[in-house]
């Protein structure tokens, strides 16, 4: 592929990007932020992070399927609870999972 076309590529997609920022812009003063559009997005936003976790625990690609099974499922329910404990937090039940796998992998790869 030439530069120009490299270059054509990367303003067509900066152009998309900013034009649904416009958009955003223009219309964030004539939506609620309770209205059942913002509580679909959400259940969108929900629906593809649980898509992406399950894929990820139970068809892993990569490192990932060096993995234990066990390991994935349990790092997997202890975000789940911390999620609902902290009262809904994704950052937070992300974060624990992540850590939760990581120390996991590290124990089972340093004493095996």
């Amino acid at each position: 592929m030439s530069d120009w076309r490299i270059w054509l590529l990367v303003l067509a997609c900066g152009a998309g990007t900013y034009l649904w920022r416009a958009l955003g812009v223009a219309l964030s003063g004539r939506l609620r932020p309770d209205s059942e559009v913002f509580a679909w997005i959400t259940c969108v936003a929900y629906a593809m992070l649980a898509g992406l976790v399950a894929r990820i625990v139970f068809l892993p690609v990569g490192l990932l399927t060096a993995s234990a099974l066990g390991d994935r499922l349990f790092a997997c329910g202890l975000a789940l609870a911390v999620f609902f404990l902290s009262r809904r937090n994704l950052f937070m039940g992300v974060g624990a999972g992540f850590l939760v796998f990581v120390a996991l992998t590290y124990l089972h790869s340093t004493f095996s």
